[in-house]
Order: structure tokens, then C-alpha cells, then sequence
């Protein structure tokens, strides 16, 4: 079985012609041409394919087959929307998938492990890494270029430079995991 990856959710009805807002994950929206799958909450997934898409305030509108009024997509909301790995582009090589790399260890400037990245979540768009540290504590991490140092794929960790006091607030003041 192919794996799928997590490229976007279903966010909001736009108009009234069928048409939903994607929160987008991938840097291009293209990924809506092939085939997807859509995914509530634990459900198994389920095929689906785009009537269209096109480019609003930076975010994809869809219109799905099978879906045609504002009811119907009210009752997709918060829907997973499913690619298989497979038909993915490769990357660059200074570039992961974040799929890739959970369960890596998260490594500090200093040398010092921080945790484990555990799941991503993207509130506002934006891609948060919930990293779990070795006592069990959660540090909600900004997942920006200017923060994460590089990626050791054999060594499987990841190196990070927080900003100046996300720790101590997740920590406590410590700074240590």
C-alpha cells in the first residue's frame, strides 16, 4: 500500500458554487491536478479528485467532483486531504519531507538533545513541529528556515537554533530538556 502524506485540510465554504478554501502544506497547489484522497478525523481514506482549482489570496480554492453546493462542503470541513508519496517531486538535496523526519531526534546548538519531533501541525498556515522531550513535555516549535540548522538523515536528528526564550517558556526556565 502506497503511503500518503498530508498535503492540506479542507478549511471553508468560499461562495456558492461549491468551492472550499485549502490551508495548502506543499509550496505548490499542482498536487490538486492527479489523484488524492480525502480523510475525516480516523476514517479510512477515501478517493477524491478536483473538478478545478484556482489561486485566491494565496490559498487554493477547490471544487471537488462529486460536490456541488455549500452544504455539501460544510460537511467536509477540517478534512485531510491525502497524496501518495509516490507522486510526490523529489526534493533538493537541502530539503526533507517533513513526513520523512518525524521520530527524529531534535538536536540543540550545543550538542544536547532536546527530544523527539513527534507530528506537525500547520495553525494559520504556518508549520509548527510539537517536539516531545525525553521527560514527556511538549515544545511547540516554529518550523522556519532562519530556526532549523540541518538535518542529519543517517543520523536521523535534526538541528535546530530556537528563538531566544521558546524553551524557558515550554522548560520552565531551564533552557535543558
Amino acid at each position: 500500500m502506497a503511503r500518503r502524506i498530508h498535503m492540506g485540510t479542507l478549511a471553508r465554504p468560499h461562495g456558492i458554487k461549491g468551492e472550499i478554501c485549502v490551508d495548502w502544506y506543499a509550496d505548490s497547489p499542482s498536487l490538486l491536478d492527479g489523484p488524492f484522497w480525502l480523510q475525516a478525523g480516523d476514517a479510512p481514506p477515501r478517493p477524491a479528485r478536483a473538478r478545478s482549482w484556482r489561486m485566491h489570496k494565496g490559498r487554493p480554492l477547490l471544487l471537488l467532483e462529486g460536490v456541488t453546493g455549500r452544504n455539501d462542503i460544510e460537511a467536509l470541513r477540517g478534512q485531510k486531504i491525502l497524496v501518495d508519496r509516490d507522486l510526490l517531486p523529489p526534493v533538493d538535496d537541502d530539503e526533507v519531507y517533513v513526513e520523512d523526519v518525524l521520530g527524529f531526534a531534535v538536536m540543540l546548538p550545543d550538542g544536547t538533545r532536546l527530544g523527539v519531533l513527534d507530528h506537525v501541525e500547520y495553525p494559520a498556515g504556518l508549520e509548527v513541529w510539537s517536539i516531545v522531550t525525553d521527560d514527556g513535555r511538549e515544545v511547540l516549535f516554529p518550523a522556519e528556515a532562519s530556526f532549523i540548522e540541518g538535518f542529519d538523515l543517517e543520523g536521523e536528528r535534526i538541528h535546530i537554533a530556537p528563538p531566544e526564550g521558546l524553551l524557558d517558556i515550554y522548560l520552565g526556565g531551564d533552557g535543558q530538556a
